[in-house]
């Protein structure tokens, strides 16, 4: 692939964090212009992180997404092949009501740790492997307003996690393949890809492409394809794990 230099562009018009936000969402090309042309990424962070975090904690404070998170929580042991006892779900019941603050904290604290992972990862892959030269504040900053897509996934899914008094995911592809037996490898591969994880795939391919002044197919099919891998990757070793139980 031919490298190109992302050097930033100031003709480009700088926007407030709502704008581009909203703009990654409705019109990411030319948002990801911005950002890239204007790498900001700290308010993004912490708008991602609290809304989210928001989010989770108002729906375990009240009862319905408590029962649910315990639901999960026992569907998840299961599918590894664990068996719950009637002690540990004694003992899962009674921390349900500190699992708000539990949640809240956690996502506050690893939220931000994934967000630079990738970002890592992602400035290693572009700029050391494939020669581009942006900035790694430019790759995190496309990162991180890529998150915008998880701001609507949460407004979204939590509402409908409570209308539906589950936690499992409602937009993931295992749902519209019901015939498939509950625990076999295929149900369990579907089952991790989620929708609204792809939409945000594709919109950091976007971002990318912008930074990197790529094409956005190829990139967004390379994500795509690692995202894939990763889910076939998890889906053997649970499948296999509970197989050995």
């Amino acid at each position: 692939m031919t490298s190109v230099s992302s050097v930033s562009q100031p003709e480009v018009p700088k926007k407030n964090l709502a704008a581009r936000l909203i703009g990654v969402i409705f019109s990411p090309g030319q948002t990801f212009r911005t950002v890239v042309a204007h790498p900001t990424w700290i308010g993004a962070m912490l708008a991602v992180t609290l809304v989210v975090a928001a989010g989770n904690f108002a729906l375990l404070s009240t009862e319905v997404g408590q029962q649910a998170l315990l639901d999960q929580q026992i569907r998840s042991m299961e599918s590894w092949g664990m068996t719950v006892t009637a002690e540990q779900q004694a003992a899962m019941e009674h921390r349900l009501p500190m699992s708000r603050y539990i949640t809240f904290v956690t996502i506050l604290v690893i939220s931000p740790i994934v967000t630079f992972i990738v970002a890592g990862l992602l400035f290693a892959v572009f700029n050391a492997g494939l020669g581009g030269d942006a900035s790694f504040k430019q790759v995190l900053a496309v990162v991180t307003h890529g998150g915008a897509v998880s701001i609507v996934a949460a407004l979204f899914t939590l509402p409908l996690n409570y209308a539906r008094e589950s936690m499992s995911g409602a937009t993931n592809l295992g749902v519209f393949v019901p015939f498939l037996e509950e625990g076999s490898l295929p149900a369990r591969f579907l089952g991790m890809i989620d929708l609204l994880l792809v939409w945000s795939v594709i919109v950091l391919a976007i971002g990318l492409a912008v930074l990197y002044k790529r094409r956005t197919g190829p990139v967004a099919l390379s994500l795509l394809g690692a995202y894939a891998g990763i889910a076939a990757v998890i889906a053997g070793v649970m499948r296999a794990f509970a197989g050995s139980h």
